[in-house]
């Protein structure tokens, strides 16, 4: 059996790491690859893995478990009522009317009967969190208005789950006998499994209010990080294990111990130790979806299949573009918020796994359903795509919304800003302060049209486009200033100007000295780092507070920025022999500290009260 884990655990992570990468190569993201891997290591392709793809199945999806518990960490009360409106409203509104459509396609369509056309139309109400949230931090889609809805409305798809699994048993009807009663008192809980939800439910709230925290604060006496990191995977585990145990799903008590961790001292080492964990297991967790896909029903029936997916995935559509609509998104934003959510995900496993062990539906209809949920979360990635390559970046060059915030081709500026957030807003308000215009664009058209409102001249497109360079006036400008928040963008921004507009001076933002490095290399001299002029000038504050005099912590200060800038370029030489910059490192550090020193020597012997605040009120 050993031999037997190890061999799965070799397969499913090679398939990985050879089809992800050129999944994402090609632009169709990593989800999809992971599917596309599960599918070829599966019994229908090279058979790699067998019917055991269903173990592991259940195994992977221990990653949805840690997705569900970070989620809820995430979630404190002052989250929530922050994005009351989005997850109350939008959550809500999406609910109720897709149930609504999902339960008269059930009971006057396929003439079910009432119960069961409830549990099914609230089963298919649901999206798959582990697609939406993995899309969205790919694709940097978690800040627009189409991500931040589509977040609220999954937060409250899964806390709306409880509830339903506690209502679903309610649905069946008296005939119908639970399936695999267990024995003893498990046999007890198996017979009554609404008590057992709200029983179990109490319990982790219990555990998150008087046990959790404490432990975790014994734990931390100990100053072990690899133990703070085994605590946060048991606490993860043996709350799963504890809902497993009353049959219920071990996500949804995940989730919950999340919620009441959220407010904990703990909340960001928990979300440190246990996200790398989440990664792999969710990555497992899509490789296995793929392996397990029942390709011998969708063989035998594909039309039929295909028309429920299609049927299904339209349904739901609509109902989100209406959302969309009602909550005024934009047309762009409206269409991904739609395409995100239009699949069926993986909580309809659980919740059709439940009407299937209550009888409410034959095994035919349950496997038949069962392959709808799959295929919809395979077309999910693939229609996303889509919208990335070909609606959002060409459909609506002639709409009457994206021609109104397009770059004016007349209008030719000095100075180009391309992102317009917080740092680019704050660099563009202090130019036109000083009677400097500059054309500014922004490739997020929420962003846009809020900037317009406020009175900017904001136009819609992405910089790193050729077309947009040139139509912003890039041939008659002066200046190009990058001020975008995606280090990847920026190095692309900076080889796209070098190759095509060498005359333009370039002024580039950086997180980091690794992003700075980056820019160096394509030839940026002008480079200015987020934290270094605030930092530096946090220092000078502190110093003042310790009576130091203004003026020479400020002259030290811009000496300090000066030095530390020049050795910035210097050791950008170095960085790729690790001996060499180390070294270099060293040297620069004592360099800057023998200069510094040197400085406040002469300082002291030199008067410089001039402009002094500080020195003036002490003497008056």
């Amino acid at each position: 059996m050993g031999a037997s884990v190890l061999q799965n655990a070799m397969i499913f992570l090679g398939a990985a790491l050879l089809f992800v990468p050129i999944a994402k190569k090609l632009g169709i993201g990593s989800v999809l690859g992971y599917i596309i891997a599960g599918i070829v290591i599966g019994p229908f392709v090279l058979g790699f893995i067998g019917t055991e793809g269903e173990d592991i199945m259940h195994a992977a999806e221990f990653g949805v478990v840690m997705m569900l518990f970070l989620i809820g960490l995430e979630l404190n009360p002052q989250s929530f009522w922050r994005m009351r409106r989005r997850i109350i409203g939008m959550g809500g509104l999406q609910m109720l009317l897709t149930g609504i459509l999902f339960f008269l396609f059930f009971f006057f369509v396929k003439e079910v009967n009432i119960n069961t056309s409830i549990a099914l139309s609230l089963t298919f109400a649901m999206s798959s969190t582990a697609i939406v949230l993995q899309t969205l931090k790919e694709k940097n889609l978690d800040k627009t208005h189409a991500g931040k809805s589509s977040f609220a409305v999954l937060l409250f798809q899964d806390i709306a789950v409880i509830p339903i699994l506690a209502i679903i048993p309610l649905l069946a009807s008296t005939g119908n006998e639970v399936k695999n009663i267990r024995d003893g008192f498990l046999g007890i809980i198996d017979q009554y499994p609404t008590i057992t939800i709200i029983v179990a439910v109490t319990v982790i709230i219990f555990l998150g209010k008087f046990v959790f925290s404490p432990l975790l604060h014994w734990i931390a006496k100990a100053h072990m990080r690899e133990l703070f990191t085994a605590s946060a995977l048991f606490l993860v585990i043996a709350v799963s294990w504890l809902m497993d145990l009353a049959g219920i799903s071990a996500a949804l008590g995940a989730f919950l111990a999340g919620v009441l961790m959220a407010n904990s001292e703990f909340r960001h080492e928990l979300e440190s130790n246990l996200e790398p964990f989440k990664g792999i297991l969710l990555g497992l967790f899509f490789t296995a979806v793929g392996s397990t896909i029942n390709f011998g029903l969708i063989i035998d029936q594909p039309v039929k299949i295909l028309l429920a997916v299609l049927l299904f995935m339209v349904l739901k559509s609509v109902v989100l573009y209406t959302v969309a609509i009602l909550f005024k998104l934009v047309i762009q934003q409206k269409i991904l918020f739609t395409l995100l959510l239009s699949q069926v995900g993986e909580f309809a496993f659980i919740l059709l796994g439940s009407i299937g062990e209550l009888n409410m539906i034959s095994k035919p209809i349950l496997d038949f359903y069962m392959a709808v949920i799959t295929v919809s979360m395979i077309i999910s990635p693939i229609l996303l795509f889509i919208d990335e390559k070909f609606l959002s970046g060409k459909l609506f060059k002639s709409d009457k919304m994206d021609n109104e915030y397009k770059v004016d081709p007349k209008e030719h500026n000095d100075i180009i800003i391309a992102g317009f957030g917080h740092f680019g807003s704050t660099l563009g308000r202090f130019l036109r302060a000083n009677g400097i215009e500059a054309t500014i664009l922004d490739n997020n058209s929420d962003q846009v049209l809020l900037l317009r409102k406020m009175g900017f001249t904001v136009f819609y497109g992405d910089v790193t486009r050729i077309n947009i360079l040139e139509a912003a006036g890039a041939s008659h400008a002066k200046i190009l200033v990058s001020a975008l928040d995606i280090p990847e963008k920026n190095v692309q921004l900076s080889e796209l100007v070098a190759k095509h507009y060498p005359h333009l001076k370039l002024f580039f933002r950086a997180k980091n000295r690794t992003d700075a490095y980056e820019l160096i290399d394509n030839g940026v001299e002008k480079i200015y780092r987020e934290s270094i002029h605030a930092s530096v000038y946090m220092g000078v504050d502190i110093l003042s507070e310790l009576g130091f005099r203004k003026y020479t912590s400020l002259r030290k200060a811009n000496d300090f920025i000066l030095y530390d800038d020049k050795a910035l370029h210097k050791l950008s030489k170095h960085r790729h022999n690790s001996d060499s910059y180390v070294q270099n490192v060293k040297e620069e550090i004592a360099q800057q500290e023998r200069l510094l020193a040197e400085d406040k020597q002469f300082m002291e012997h030199k008067p410089d009260n001039a402009w002094d605040k500080s020195k003036i009120a002490a003497n008056d």
